[in-house]
């Protein structure tokens, strides 16, 4: 039986396996799109906005910190710091390894060093105050537990009081079970890309939202998964109800 999740409206969404997006996103790339940098700026947009709306914080004074890793969650995570500069939040991007970069979000990266936020290394982060912090660390791509710097960005992120946002999926936690082989993130949201992904009823998503990064039914249909229409109603993000949470590791 299918996974889902459901909207307040009582919209059922399927969720799908770190296995099931890989095919999405491979068949719109290597198919009718969108393309890898359309998703990403469809992403980090909907993500800026997310953290822009956060509750309680307060744009125009205080600090947001994105912590970006190496592909593609970590290229959504620096488009969003660009977003988050253009409307005056004071921003700084921390990326994991900037010499191991994919080649999208390093082009992110360049256009996001022509706005007026920062990047800082990772050997500043413990001088690093943040009010809210944007988690863009692993998305659904979890291979085993974090090690090395994405394992200290995650420990520096669990040890601040300031909330989390993570981008897609809590990193540290198996996009398909929902288990953390190691050191996880523990968001107070997550906004989950395209598709909820069915490892995300575990406490340590905090408020699911889902949002539309432009991939259109077709590609979803070609790789076998049925989107029902109307899942956004206006909107490009929707609040998903998660269906009774496991204490995930």
């Amino acid at each position: 039986m299918q996974k889902s999740f459901e909207t307040p409206s009582g919209v059922r969404v399927p969720a799908v396996t770190e296995a099931q997006m890989a095919l999405v996103d491979r068949i719109a790339v290597e198919g009718p799109g969108p393309n890898l940098f359309q998703m990403m700026e469809n992403a980090g947009r909907s993500l800026a906005w997310t953290a822009i709306e956060y509750p309680g914080f307060d744009r125009r004074r205080e600090r947001l910190v994105v912590l970006a890793g190496t592909g593609g969650n970590g290229g959504g995570g620096i488009c969003a710091a660009r977003h988050l500069a253009n409307h005056g939040v004071d921003v700084t991007v921390v990326v994991a390894d900037s010499g191991r970069l994919a080649p999208v979000p390093r082009q992110q990266l360049e256009v996001y060093r022509q706005s007026s936020g920062r990047t800082a290394e990772i050997e500043a982060l413990e001088a690093l105050d943040a009010a809210l912090i944007v988690d863009a660390l692993v998305g659904y791509g979890l291979q085993s537990a974090p090690r090395g710097p994405v394992l200290e960005m995650i420990e520096w992120a669990e040890l601040r009081p300031a909330p989390v946002i993570a981008l897609d999926v809590p990193s540290g936690v198996d996009a398909t079970s929902g288990e953390a082989p190691g050191a996880a993130i523990s968001a107070a949201t997550t906004l989950t890309l395209a598709l909820p992904k069915t490892g995300l009823d575990t406490h340590r998503v905090g408020e699911l939202w889902l949002t539309d990064i432009g991939i259109p039914e077709g590609v979803f249909r070609r790789a076998g998964v049925e989107v029902p229409s109307g899942v956004f109603s206006g909107s490009d993000r929707v609040r998903l109800i998660v269906p009774g949470i496991r204490e995930g590791l």
